[in-house]
């Protein structure tokens, strides 16, 4: 996601539970040590909303479709453990990135630090393995009534088994574990985009930067009329 000019940063190394819990509920993501919230971004030359998303855990439900991606991916092994970056994980990201076209991300350090697992704020990395090793990893911030995923990536020949998914399914799933009330999947756009898997997760908010949190729109006429709304 490519941010626009008139973005708010700013460089921070560590964060108490509490603070990462505010500034998620502010609109505000980071890379590395680099805080970041922005209303647009851009994609070729087209504008995008951006919209901040986050999931009450007490009103996920399990849908029927997400519950055929847990059942296809009974095979594999769940591993959760604070984070590192390594050789496996960096050559995971290499074969994830070539699914982007454009502005494609560098290194896993684009996202993470150099101390992934405690800067800025602690965090836990949730490794999906099958018989031919690392499938998917998420990267997952841990706040004090709240979780956000930093990145996640997947083997991209591994399509069919809808890794994304799942990934946001066991950060659901960790989360509620923690007893936590909300968790924050990253942004997606108003308008249409390889983000919207995001926007099926049951419980689902959006920040309106003008107004603050609100349910996400799931009735058809009212999701239609949301998604052509222009700020």
């Amino acid at each position: 996601m490519a941010a626009s000019k008139g973005d708010e940063n700013f460089l921070c190394w560590s964060a108490s539970p509490a603070q990462m819990d505010r500034l998620w509920s502010e609109g505000w993501r980071h890379f590395g040590i680099i805080f970041m919230r922005y209303r647009k971004g851009t994609h070729g030359r087209k504008s995008y909303s951006v919209l901040p998303l986050r999931v009450d855990l007490e009103r996920f439900t399990v849908s029927r479709s997400q519950k055929r991606v847990l059942a296809k991916n009974r095979d594999t092994e769940l591993v959760i453990r604070p984070s590192f970056i390594d050789r496996q994980k960096e050559s995971l990201f290499q074969k994830h990135r070539v699914r982007f076209h454009e502005n494609a991300p560098t290194s896993l350090y684009n996202f993470m630090s150099e101390l992934p697992a405690s800067v800025p704020c602690r965090n836990f990395e949730l490794c999906v393995y099958g018989a031919g090793g690392l499938l998917a990893v998420t990267f997952l911030d841990v706040g004090q009534t709240a979780t956000s995923g930093v990145y996640a990536m997947f083997d991209p020949a591994e399509a069919k088994r809808s890794l994304g998914i799942l990934m946001l399914l066991y950060s659901i799933g960790f989360s509620r574990e923690r007893g936590c009330r909300y968790y924050y999947p990253g942004y997606a756009y108003r308008e249409a985009f390889s983000y919207d898997y995001k926007k099926r997760l049951g419980g689902l908010e959006y920040l309106d930067w003008d107004s603050g949190w609100k349910l996400y729109p799931t009735e058809p006429s009212e999701a239609a009329a949301f998604l052509t709304k222009t700020d």
